[in-house]
């Protein structure tokens, strides 16, 4: 029988972390573990604001889902979550912390690091990039010069924004992505998508609001750079729209349903010809683990979220310049230490 357990964060940034969607100063995140004898599997579901979705709500359903979850007999990740998505409907995030756990716990079963049951080699890994928020130009130059790294993503707002990035290039020779967050009009992003493409910035995530597939068509068409779906793509049922307006996606593990409905969506994009790129909530490293496993997968990767975070629950994720790499221990690799004061998960 399962020994489902759960423990509730506020991780504070490095950095107020700021977008289009608004500022923070702590990431709110729920954590849950899949025990097993002595076994014990952890996934993640940071709570998000401008997504309706907080921890206490999660928790309540979690506590309310407790007993028919902890009956039932993990034989198959991919059964677990169908299991889930029946159980919990419309609760994603909810839904992706168990299934990373359910694949964390199942792996070590098989006694194989996750990438290695997902039938993947570590190789052809694509560097993660590094996130600067949005601030006032003089911050976000001191934010890069304090973190070097070969790619970067940079939130953008407004049009203006624009003089912060190319304020950034006079600094930098790395690679710059931009993620503007719903944050443009069509007409800015037509004027302004041609500006970046001289600064050398290589993506533009979300220029538009999610719902504004006609003008996302339009502006694919004219685009200099490749435009890739975040908001526009948030479950698997969106991907196929997705390829008429975008050049790739940007798939979220808490925004789609965990790991299983993720790995349908990679294989549904390549059909479409479309890009792939995973991208962060801001995940611990008990979240970013999950990221990390399905390199091997992507065309580009945002698996930054500890490198944003000033405290963590768990180690097990290396870092080097951008590269990522992960421990041969089963499952995630990862070990869940907790943080200070309370929490600790060997509670």
């Amino acid at each position: 029988m399962l020994q489902l357990r759960h423990y509730s964060f506020e991780l504070p940034f490095q950095y107020p972390f700021s977008t289009a969607h608004g500022t923070k100063t702590h990431q709110p995140t729920l954590v849950v573990s899949l025990g097993l004898g002595q076994m014990r599997g952890y996934g993640e579901a940071p709570a998000i604001t401008y997504y309706d979705v907080s921890v206490a709500d999660m928790v309540a359903s979690l506590e309310s889902k407790k007993a028919m979850i902890e009956r039932y007999a993990l034989t198959d990740p991919q059964r677990f979550w169908h299991f889930l998505h029946h159980l919990i409907p419309g609760q994603h995030f909810l839904t992706a912390a168990l299934d990373i756990a359910g694949w964390d716990l199942f792996a070590q079963l098989r006694k194989q690091p996750l990438y290695k049951l997902l039938g993947l080699r570590w190789e052809n890994i694509p560097f993660t990039d590094y996130t600067i928020g949005l601030d006032d130009a003089e911050t976000m130059l001191a934010k890069l010069k304090a973190h070097p790294w070969p790619i970067y993503k940079i939130k953008c707002s407004r049009p203006g924004d624009i003089d912060k990035i190319a304020l950034l290039r006079t600094e930098t020779t790395a690679r710059i992505r931009i993620d503007a967050n719903e944050g443009w009009t069509f007409e800015e992003a037509r004027h302004l998508l041609p500006e970046l493409h001289k600064l050398g910035v290589e993506l533009a995530e979300q220029p538009l609001p999610r719902d504004a597939w006609e003008e996302m068509k339009e502006l694919k068409a004219i685009s200099p750079i490749p435009i890739y779906a975040d908001e526009s793509c948030r479950t698997e049922d969106e991907v196929r729209r997705c390829a008429e307006a975008f050049h790739g996606i940007n798939i979220k593990l808490t925004k789609c349903g965990g790991i299983t409905p993720a790995l349908r969506m990679i294989k549904e994009a390549r059909t479409l010809g479309l890009r792939v790129m995973m991208g962060s909530m801001n995940e611990s490293t008990i979240g970013t683990a999950a990221i990390a496993h399905m390199l091997p997968l992507l065309d580009e990767a945002g698996a930054d979220g500890p490198l944003l975070l000033r405290e963590d629950v768990a180690d097990g994720l290396h870092y080097d310049n951008g590269k990522m790499t992960v421990t041969d221990r089963p499952g995630l690799g990862i070990r869940a230490t907790g943080v200070r004061p309370a929490n600790y998960f060997g509670a």
